[in-house]
Order: C-alpha cells, then structure tokens, then sequence
C-alpha cells in the first residue's frame, strides 16, 4: 500500500474527534521538529502534502523510512516510546519515583520485542477491517468529561 494511503487511512481511521486530535497534534509536531532538526526534503514534501493530517505513527514510520533507518529497529523505538510514555503517565498518577517507572519500562521490554515481531508480521490484509468498537464508545464519553487528568 502507499504512503499516501496508508496516511489518508490513518487520518479517516480516528473515528472520534478526541482520537483524531491526539494522533494529528503530536503528528503534526513531529513533523515540524523533524523537518527543522533533521531535514529530509522528501519526508518535508510528503508533511506539506498532508498538512494536518498526519498521524503520530505515520509520520514517524514515513521520517524514519525516509532517513533510511531500518524498520525492525524503527518499530521497536516507537513500541518502547509509547510504552514509556504509559508508564510516564504512571509515575504522575500514583507514587511511583523515577527509579521505578524506569525499572517498570525496562521489565516491558521483552513484551515491546513480542509486540514489535508481531506488528512486523501484520499484512495489510490482517489489518485492514479491524475494529475497536468499545474503544470509540469510550471515547464518546471521555471526550465530554468535565474532568479528565490527561488528554487521551
């Protein structure tokens, strides 16, 4: 599949409006301090091109795909970013030290391994249909909270 389809089926894929705001803002701005710290001028062509569209995951796929950076160690990085970010979240909600939320992503390291191999064995003909209907049902209500203590 190409890049511009896969990109336009991430965008059209966020069902919720608070989904698709926290995929495109961090996408956006992943874009722009990408472009402007390590510039590539056909990864900057294809951000132009889906200006306030991209998804996080994409433009990071797209960036490192475009900088030749290998995919295996490319999914990797990403799997334990979003893990660390998890367990960042942790460590502000309950009395967690820093010491600890870095031992607790360490010991998610052999399942972000497990989960970067299997992602690497998804074809498109796996992916594509796939549902999360009681995710959207979720967000439907979470985006109308009053309170919330993080945006996600």
């Amino acid at each position: 599949m190409a890049l511009d389809e896969v990109t336009d089926l991430a965008a059209v894929w966020r069902g919720k409006a608070e989904l698709s705001l926290e995929a495109t803002q961090p996408g956006t701005a992943f874009a722009q301090v990408t472009n402007a710290a390590w510039p590539e001028p056909r990864f900057a062509a294809y951000a132009a091109r889906h200006s306030g569209r991209l998804t996080h995951a994409v433009a990071v796929g797209a960036a490192a795909a475009f900088h030749g950076l290998p995919l295996r160690a490319s999914c990797l990085a990403w799997l334990t970013a979003f893990a660390a970010n998890i367990v960042s979240a942790g460590v502000r909600l309950v009395p967690l030290g820093q010491t600890d939320g870095q031992i607790a992503t360490a010991a998610l390291l052999p399942a972000i391994e497990a989960a970067t191999d299997a992602a690497l064995a998804v074809t498109d003909a796996d992916s594509i249909g796939a549902s999360a209907i009681a995710i959207d049902l979720s967000s439907m209500r979470h985006e109308t909270q009053y309170t919330r203590l993080f945006r996600s």
